[in-house]
């Protein structure tokens, strides 16, 4: 016979019949391979669970926002309010969720019953948690949308010869032109040759009169876009002028997000006895991503100046409360913590699941992935400096 375990109320449930709060709160007397929640089901595994709480916590606030903060608020210096906000906010309020959610074996609207008072924040979480997932489904579809452009053998955001380059501004045109025989020195990117200026007007361009181009400063190149930002913002976006101008519904765009939601609901057709199978690819896939991007990107020319920028400690930056705060904001957004999403996944959980150890392994793995993709990026951000001819603070700068 199962040991007697207390109820939601605080009362002791002679058996695991008995519906003492809540008639979805029936649990099975048998072993552990049975579902104990016969109404909602539980994980097929802990293993399950442990991915999917990985792949919610695992997303753009490890790849997008981590290395552009770490960055702007003192390098490897912030890694040291990050790892206090780590184990004094984020692991604790991590585990409170996993451990409400898997007593309740309810959602985060209905669990929140047990505080009468606090109902509103179940409500509020599902608030969030719906237009957060609008806005990520968004940008699943720009992914799919570069997925299909590169399944060519000529990536169409590489060079300056498309319809949608400008004919002015793409940087990867100077390059051309400063390896070749000629210089840029004209706004509108004529390829002049050096021949035909004079000394002075070589000076001006820091070229000498040998035609040694070492040194040479393109003089609108604060004005150059990269030639995967006008793919980007021209192509793949077709961006208006203003926000005034609503544009047109581009049909690639259309497409891709129908396909993205589709997506979602395939996943999610049968509970968590399809998301618990999908997470072992959703949850690795990015790590395999990871390690190739990383490897891609020490291999690039000017990785290093990358990656000095990311990880220099500016160590005075630590008596400035705003990085404190920043920390703690980074892992709120980075765990996904009181969105609702944690109190849903352990409501799946069974009832004696070791929702501790969850807490301590999800929150540190997510933090090394944090860090992982500091790596990546910002080796790639190196190689972007590189080849614009600007520092990486000014390529860092238009990431914002």
């Amino acid at each position: 016979m199962e040991p007697e375990k207390p109820t939601a109320n605080g009362h002791v449930a002679v058996n695991a019949t008995e519906v003492p709060h809540n008639n979805d709160d029936i649990r099975s007397k048998d072993v552990s391979d049975q579902d104990e929640n016969k109404v909602r089901g539980n994980w097929s595994g802990q293993f399950d669970f442990m991915l999917s709480c990985l792949g919610y916590a695992v997303g753009l606030g490890n790849v997008w926002r981590f290395p552009y903060l770490c960055y702007s608020n003192g390098g490897g210096a912030f890694l040291i309010p990050y790892t206090i906000m780590l184990f004094f906010a984020g692991i604790p309020l991590f585990f409170l969720e996993l451990a409400f959610g898997q007593y309740c074996s309810l959602g985060p609207i209905s669990a929140w019953r047990s505080v009468p008072i606090l109902r509103g924040i179940g409500y509020g979480m599902m608030a969030v948690s719906f237009y957060v997932g609008i806005y990520y489904n968004v940008i699943i579809t720009y992914t799919i949308r570069y997925m299909f452009a590169s399944l060519t053998s000529s990536l169409p955001w590489v060079g300056c010869d498309h319809s949608w380059n400008s004919i002015f501004n793409c940087a990867e045109k100077v390059q051309e032109c400063v390896h070749g025989n000629g210089t840029f020195v004209t706004f509108n990117n004529t390829c002049d040759n050096i021949t035909n200026y004079s000394e002075d007007e070589l000076a001006m361009y820091n070229i000498s009169a040998d035609g040694n181009k070492t040194l040479y400063v393109d003089p609108f190149k604060e004005e150059r876009h990269g030639a995967s930002e006008e793919y980007y913002l021209y192509e793949a976006l077709q961006r208006s002028d203003s926000i005034e101008d609503t544009g047109y519904v581009v049909w690639e765009l259309a497409l891709c997000l129908f396909l993205a939601w589709g997506i979602v609901f395939v996943c999610l057709a049968k509970g968590i006895k399809s998301s618990g199978k999908v997470v072992y690819f959703t949850a690795t896939f990015p790590y395999v991503v990871l390690f190739i991007l990383l490897i891609k990107g020490l291999t690039l020319d000017g990785h290093q100046k990358g990656i000095e920028y990311f990880i220099t400690p500016q160590w005075h930056r630590l008596k400035d409360p705003k990085v404190w705060k920043d920390a703690a904001v980074q892992i709120f957004y980075s765990l996904s913590a009181s969105w609702g999403g944690l109190i849903t996944l352990a409501s799946y959980n069974k009832f004696r699941n070791n929702c501790f150890r969850d807490a301590m392994i999800v929150p540190i793995l997510n933090c090394l992935t944090s860090l992982l993709a500091g790596f990546v990026i910002f080796s790639i951000l190196g190689y972007m400096a590189k080849q614009l001819d600007m520092p990486v603070e000014e390529v860092v700068e238009q990431c914002k």
